[in-house]
């Protein structure tokens, strides 16, 4: 165990090549090696290091940053040359490097800022573990966005990579500094923010000053490549979101046997503004996913389940207990978990879980009026009823579906009557 310790905090080091070179036909991609000049802690000097190990520590890994060709398949041109986000991260931009930046936090920023680039339009704050949102909010200051994001999941957020898309201010750095987090990521920080952030000095600091143009990377494709383990690849464009409006959403509509179905009322501006984000929010989201979000933030959040019905129910499931943590931690400053082991031992009253559990009861789990977003269409009606029943107000979906017929009738069944839209593609990612 106390190797296994030494080795999380060892900068593993690898034998990758400086230089890498791709070649599509009679077109070449060069990328070179990421590097930092860091202080050792024993000697004092500098030594260059690349990233510090992959998933795991003993595993070697490299980052590489597109240096040299621009792309070009058919009709797709690919992202060229000089829009590095993470790739392009030196030595001034990582302001502190912490216990200096593996793959994990790396890839976490990475996913953050690709929901993070269809949030432009307010402060937006993003928190990803293991390369999946727990907390996304979009807020009327930078605080808020952030707080609003650490509220919807306190408890993953714990060592979790938090990026803004504002610069950080002195109120937005104290939020922070009253969290356990690995990664914080920002275009930039106002005068005393790093001052704030610093006093842990295990996390990493981290500057992309291209943050505050994502919106323009919203539909530029980059190559996706996954490796096999017969050391094949699978070569594949990386998606585009094509919602950007409420007018590139359909309301939803299908033909069955002769018969047409269509949802009985549209979405009001609150619940567009809610599938727009919640959408936004999906693209950063393991399948097979079902989320759900309410006014501008996320209230669950289900990944990488194998089957509809049963991620919209961990997804609910989800949203109960972070809510009954977080009503525990306002409460009573101690988690949720805490409060029900003291409990347990005689030590807390039982009046005090009583008391959390029943308003968590009756308000649902914060549920009531939260749009339902998943990631392909619902194959059948029951994974639709599970947000029903806890008194959702829209649905958002790909369409498409056999079945979309059963889906309609069940929302214009609910009592208040639920609205769906199609968005007409589907938003996998694995």
């Amino acid at each position: 165990m106390k190797d296994l310790k030494q080795m999380y905090k060892t900068i593993l080091g690898d034998q990758f090549p400086l230089e890498l070179r791709i070649s599509f036909g009679d077109q070449t991609l060069i990328y070179r090696k990421r590097t930092w000049k860091i202080k050792n802690n024993t000697t004092g000097e500098l030594e260059e290091k690349g990233i510090r190990y992959g998933e795991n520590p003993d595993q070697e890994a490299a980052l590489y940053e597109l240096v040299n060709g621009n792309l070009v398949l058919g009709d797709c041109s690919y992202i060229e040359v000089g829009n590095g986000l993470v790739s392009s991260i030196n030595e001034e931009d990582m302001i502190q490097a912490g216990k200096h930046p593996g793959k994990i936090n790396l890839t976490d920023v990475d996913n953050s800022l690709n929901i993070l680039k269809f949030l432009a339009k307010s402060p937006a704050a993003v928190i990803v573990k293991h390369n999946n949102p727990c907390g996304v909010a979009c807020g009327i200051t930078l605080e808020e966005a952030l707080v609003k994001a650490s509220g919807a999941d306190r408890l993953a957020a714990f060592g979790g990579c938090v990026s803004l898309n504002r610069s950080i201010d002195r109120p937005t750095a104290e939020a922070l500094n009253n969290q356990y987090l690995e990664v914080v990521c920002a275009p930039d920080y106002e005068e005393g923010a790093v001052d704030i952030l610093s006093q842990k000095k295990n996390l990493r600091i981290i500057r992309i000053k291209r943050i505050d143009q994502l919106e323009t990377y919203w539909d530029r494709r980059f190559i996706d490549f996954k490796s096999l383990i017969d050391g094949g690849i699978i070569v594949q464009q990386s998606p585009v979101n094509r919602i950007r409006t409420r007018e590139d959403l359909k309301p939803a509509e299908c033909e069955y046997q002769g018969k047409t179905y269509k949802i009985n009322r549209l979405p009001d501006d609150r619940e567009y503004e809610d599938i727009l984000f919640g959408w936004a929010v999906e693209q950063g989201v393991t399948s097979n996913s079902v989320i759900y979000v309410k006014n501008g933030v996320t209230t669950g959040i289900g990944t990488g389940e194998q089957d509809r019905v049963g991620v919209a129910e961990i997804a609910v499931h989800k949203a109960y207990t972070k809510y009954a943590d977080i009503l525990c931690y306002d409460r009573f400053g101690i988690p949720y978990k805490d409060l029900e082991l003291l409990v347990s031992k005689g030590e807390r009253d039982a009046a005090e879980k009583h008391e959390i559990d029943q308003q968590v009861k009756a308000d649902r789990g914060g549920l009531p009026g939260s749009v339902m977003v998943s990631d392909a269409f619902f194959p059948f009606r029951d994974g639709v009823d599970v947000g029903i029943n806890q008194g959702i107000s829209a649905i958002v979906h790909p369409g498409g579906s056999l079945r979309d017929w059963e889906s309609i009738e069940a929302c214009n069944e609910a009592d208040p009557s639920v609205t769906m839209v199609f968005t007409g593609q589907r938003a996998f990612k694995h």
